[in-house]
């Protein structure tokens, strides 16, 4: 992984829009920056000590003062501040001094080991005491101080232990979930930092994260929460495994929507990228094949050659377009009905696609819906139960009742997974295609009994006369 975090940490600032002036933390940070408390008052009351003060007081000073002062005196920048958290209680202070803390770090990310290497000296925590702001009522704090512990997790030499991540990434996710949460552009910058460790992606995934991250983008959300969330997955596809599943949360019928959707150049370009990755990073190449359909099922392939007809100044934007185009189209040359049929079930984006009502096709394949432990067939019974377009619906009753009657075991089977139960509630559904369908689909079911019932006479019917020439030729 190496290389991929080299890539990652060569990325100039801009391109990854971490510090986009215009969030509401950064406008609050410049207030603030001007209301500079008054030390001395601090250190006559006797609330910080003599040693605090002048570290303190000399580094609220010009940078130059600021850069001097740290090269005399390395270890006493973060024992003042930690000094200053645990010891200052006024909200207004302690915002001053995570700006500090923050402006600091920004400026030389290696003083970020100022920090763990005081804690490391000391046998403390350096996480408790931000982690600890977290929990405060007011939204600058908390966010500032979640900013200042991923910088400390992402720009030191030491990793964050694995309770403090489980309890910080949690946070961060629940976070994004916030009704109108003003700070969420800085929630999201914290995430991309964190997912570009690739140690942290799978502590991520275990709080249900890229779930979160798909319910959000499938939300309306402004184009530049957007972009940041999709710059979030696309981090975590650079990590083999997790490209390989990421289409199991719906990443591509998602991300294809937003494409079709979007004006922004940046949300374009993003998305193209996480398109590439999703087919060049799995090392499983079925995988990529397969991740190759469900975006030519979701029409990805008609936005490539819409977007391949604009110019862009971006050279990554045409180098992914040509990528995929190529990668598209060889998986269309290659694609059989079955597989064309089987992403679009898992899509669970259903429409009148040709193969559905080909008889040839349900002759040659409606035994296939038996693989992999009645997969596509489970996913059909899903979407009728939770499904609401009457699109989805109409197209899921009328596969069911294809399959049973080209299976000769497929009604015991649909009734074992609950289907039969599922089709014949729509027949009280409001729309009348569905109503129609689902009609057509019980019809089916009941048919394909009845043949098997008379099969079953006939046979019995062929026996009797036998049995009853047998018993009148001893009598």
């Amino acid at each position: 992984m190496s290389d991929v975090q080299d890539l990652m940490s060569s990325l100039p600032d801009d391109k990854i829009d971490m510090i986009a002036a215009t969030s509401v933390l950064q406008q609050q940070a410049g207030d603030i920056r001007q209301n500079k408390p008054n030390w001395s008052s601090y250190k006559q009351s006797q609330m910080i000590s003599q040693e605090d003060y002048a570290c303190v007081s000399s580094l609220d000073k010009d940078k130059k003062s600021q850069a001097q002062y740290l090269q005399e005196n390395p270890g006493q920048c973060a024992k003042t501040f930690l000094n200053l958290l645990s010891h200052v209680s006024k909200d207004q202070t302690i915002q001053y001094i995570l700006v500090m803390i923050d402006d600091l770090l920004q400026e030389d990310r290696t003083r970020v080991q100022l920090f763990h290497d005081f804690a490391n000296k000391r046998k403390e925590s350096v996480w408790a005491p931000f982690l600890n702001l977290l929990n405060r009522q007011d939204g600058f704090i908390v966010n500032m101080a979640s900013r200042v512990v991923g910088k400390l997790a992402c720009w030191g030499q030491e990793l964050m232990p694995k309770s403090d991540l489980h309890f910080y990434l949690q946070w961060l996710k629940d976070q994004l979930t916030v009704a109108n949460n003003e700070y969420i552009q800085s929630v999201a910058r914290c995430l991309q930092m964190m997912l570009r460790v690739d140690e942290y992606r799978f502590a991520f995934v275990t709080v249900d994260g890229i779930s979160t991250l798909i319910s959000i983008l499938s939300s309306r959300v402004n184009f530049q929460v957007q972009y940041q969330l999709v710059f979030c997955l696309w981090v975590l596809t650079f990590n083999p495994l997790l490209a390989e599943k990421m289409n199991k949360f719906n990443v591509i019928p998602i991300l294809a929507d937003i494409l079709s959707d979007s004006a922004k150049e940046k949300v374009t370009r993003i998305i193209l990228a996480v398109f590439r990755n999703m087919i060049e990073k799995p090392e499983d190449a079925q995988v990529a094949k397969e991740h190759c359909i469900a975006m030519v099922q979701c029409k990805v392939m008609k936005q490539l050659q819409i977007l391949e007809q604009r110019r862009f100044d971006d050279e990554d934007i045409s180098a992914d377009l040509e990528f995929l185009i190529e990668k598209l189209q060889n998986s269309v040359h290659d694609l059989s009905s079955f597989d064309e049929y089987a992403t679009e079930i898992k899509s669970a984006r259903l429409e009148w696609s040709p193969v559905h009502k080909s008889a040839k096709f349900w002759r040659e394949n409606a035994q296939r819906l038996n693989e992999k432990n009645y997969e596509l067939l489970r996913i059909l019974v899903h979407l009728l139960e939770t499904s609401k377009d009457p699109l989805v619906l109409s197209v899921a009753s009328y596969d069911i009742g294809e399959y049973v009657r080209h299976y000769p075991r497929g009604k015991h089977v649909i009734e074992q997974l609950g289907g039969k139960q599922l089709v014949m509630q729509l027949l009280g559904h409001d729309d009348p295609n569905v109503r129609y369908e689902a009609l057509l689909a019980v019809q089916k079911l009941m048919v394909h009994n009845w043949e098997y019932l008379g099969k079953q006479l006939e046979k019995e019917s062929e026996k009797t006369p036998q049995s009853g020439a047998a018993i009148s030729g001893k009598a």
